[in-house]
């Protein structure tokens, strides 16, 4: 077995690898927005509507969540 075929192998592996951890990443995406965890549609429009006086996306208070930790 030569470099050329062992490389041959590999790529085609790499490539396997990165197809199914795609998908895996699609799938988890669709599933965290059905489930109401995230919103990416909300996300995905911080780039389009970018002015100073947008509205948050996170309307939580992050003093709120810091003092949460705290106390745990």
């Amino acid at each position: 077995m030569d470099i050329r075929e062992l490389q041959g192998y590999a790529t085609f592996f790499m490539t396997i690898v990165f197809v199914l951890v795609l998908y895996w990443y699609i799938v988890y995406l669709y599933r965290s927005e059905k489930k109401g965890e995230k919103d990416y549609e909300k996300l995905g429009n911080i780039a389009l509507d970018d002015e100073i006086d947008s509205k948050p996306i996170n309307s939580s208070n992050p003093i709120s969540n810091d003092k949460k930790e705290r106390n745990k």
